[in-house]
């Protein structure tokens, strides 16, 4: 491909690969994720790792931004493969495989990764589909790349001044920093995604709708028109997880919500997330997390308490 002009490429889904590896960031193991995370850094910050040459993996908890404000390389998101030269910036939905291979000696990088928790707040925030991936390139239009670099410049400095949460300061810049992305892309062709793909997004807002409501598996199928087998895979493909399992974690991602900013009773918050009762709230809350709802709500507003303060 060209590397000289704008081009924009959305990316199709490639068959589910169980070798592929899902990371925490690039080289850590896979873990939980809790509300409001946020992790920038620069990709040469993680140099004795790649040397510039990042295998094929995936985040299936996160979406993920790289701003490419230096050097060139390939880069290649499931099937697909762009060579760039900076400027360029991505923009990779959680599940979504994605490498590159850059001259670790010229390039470098920064790189928001941004956890699925944060989705509801931001996209009413912002213009960018969250739901398929995006890479713009090229040397025109100077002053929304501009825009861009500092918008990426600010949120490095202030996540480098916090604690990898996403503050009042930090949820904006990131909203405004995606739209700017929205706008980098606006001239170019959108490219179908696969079968596979669009069905798991299908399914993830099904399941942020109806959570509550304790639909069977049986009745997401029936609603999305599809099978259970197709439909377990394109869970696991994109997102590493089955149905139910993506039920159980939308339903404790609200309870953690709940447990957070509010102060309803386990009670309510039981109901809320539609649980029969408290005493099996807990069951199911310890089961995911290692600690009752009450231990995980004084421990996490005692952490919120002492960022506030500074401490």
């Amino acid at each position: 491909m060209d590397r000289i002009g704008k081009s924009l490429v959305l990316f199709t889904a490639a068959s589910m690969n169980d070798i592929v590896p899902s990371f925490f960031v690039y080289g850590e193991p896979d873990r939980p994720l809790e509300i409001g995370f946020l992790h920038v850094e620069t990709v040469m910050a993680r140099a004795n790792l790649h040397s510039g040459q990042v295998r094929a993996h995936k985040h299936d908890r996160m979406m993920q931004v790289t701003f490419w404000t230096s050097g060139n390389g390939s880069y290649f998101i499931e099937d697909q493969r762009l060579d760039f030269l900076a400027p360029a910036v991505s923009f990779v939905p959680s599940g979504v495989i994605h490498s590159f291979n850059v001259d670790p000696l010229v390039s470098d990088a920064v790189v928001v990764s941004i956890a699925d928790s944060l989705l509801p707040s931001i996209a009413g925030q912002t213009t960018l589909p969250l739901d398929r991936p995006v890479m713009v390139t090229g040397q025109g239009a100077e002053a929304f790349w501009e825009r861009l670099r500092r918008t990426m410049q600010l949120i490095l400095e202030e996540y480098a001044e916090g604690r990898g949460q996403a503050d009042t300061i930090l949820s904006p810049l990131v909203a405004a920093m995606l739209t700017q992305i929205r706008r980098l892309a606006s001239d170019a062709p959108t490219l179908a995604q696969s079968p596979q793909r669009l069905l798991a997004g299908d399914l993830r807002r099904l399941i942020d709708r109806h959570f509550r409501e304790n639909w069977p598996v049986a009745r997401y199928v029936s609603s999305l028109g599809t099978t259970p087998h197709l439909l377990a895979k394109a869970g696991h493909m994109a997102f590493g997880r089955g149905v139910k399992d993506m039920i159980a974690e939308r339903r404790l991602l609200e309870a953690k919500r709940l447990l957070l900013f509010t102060i309803r009773s386990l009670e309510d918050i039981a109901y809320e997330v539609g649980l029969k009762d408290a005493a099996y709230f807990s069951r199911f809350f310890r089961a995911r997390t290692g600690m009752t709802p009450s231990e995980w709500r004084r421990q996490n507003i005692a952490g919120e308490k002492s960022r506030d303060d500074g401490l």
